[in-house]
């Protein structure tokens, strides 16, 4: 079924901060129906990227985070945002680079996926970076991030440790390992 976009008749500024912009949309929907709804808004950024720096056919290398959400240290992936300039595959290198203390000879788009599109204004590419090197940068942590090695096909084992929450790594995750094994198949 095609459905009619909802047409925006206003949209303002709600709230603002360093890093998020809260509007509000008045929106007429296609059965004439008008709604008030609110968002996250992206504030000025180039968008974001999630890499899955794999350092051989089956190890992945997680990175353990300070999540200010939850107040604790987390496993993921390593992330970040794109910077005016960059494409997203430059972004996931520098990102590897900062974060885990290697590049990478060959980066893949697999993905982009959003958070919460009802309400988050927010997507971010999921770059399957291998053929790794060493290769340090400084980036913008306030402490050393600690670097773990996992087998990319013990995702269950991750989850089930209570170490990994993140919905966006998690799918990653997912969407890699198939990646690979269709590529073994193939």
């Amino acid at each position: 079924m095609s459905r009619k976009m909802p047409i925006i008749h206003s949209k303002a500024v709600v709230a603002e901060t360093r890093q998020f912009r809260i509007e509000s949309l008045q929106l007429e929907f296609g059965s004439g129906q008008h709604r008030q709804y609110e968002r996250l808004a992206r504030n000025g950024s180039n968008g974001a990227v999630l890499v899955v720096p794999m350092l051989d056919s089956e190890t992945v290398l997680l990175v353990r985070e300070y999540a200010a959400g939850l107040h604790r240290y987390e496993l993921g992936l390593p992330k970040g945002k794109i910077d005016p300039g960059e494409d997203n595959l430059r972004a996931a290198n520098r990102e590897l680079k900062e974060e885990v203390g290697y590049g990478a000879k060959r980066l893949q788009h697999l993905h982009t996926v959003s958070m919460a599109p009802a309400y988050l204004e927010h997507t971010i590419d999921i770059i399957l970076a291998e053929q790794l090197y060493p290769e340090k940068l400084v980036g913008d942590e306030p402490e050393e991030l600690e670097v773990v090695p996992w087998n990319i096909h013990e995702i269950d084992k991750l989850m089930s440790s209570g170490e990994c929450s993140e919905a966006r790594s998690i799918a990653a995750l997912f969407l890699a390992a198939a990646f690979l094994r269709d590529r073994i198949d193939s």
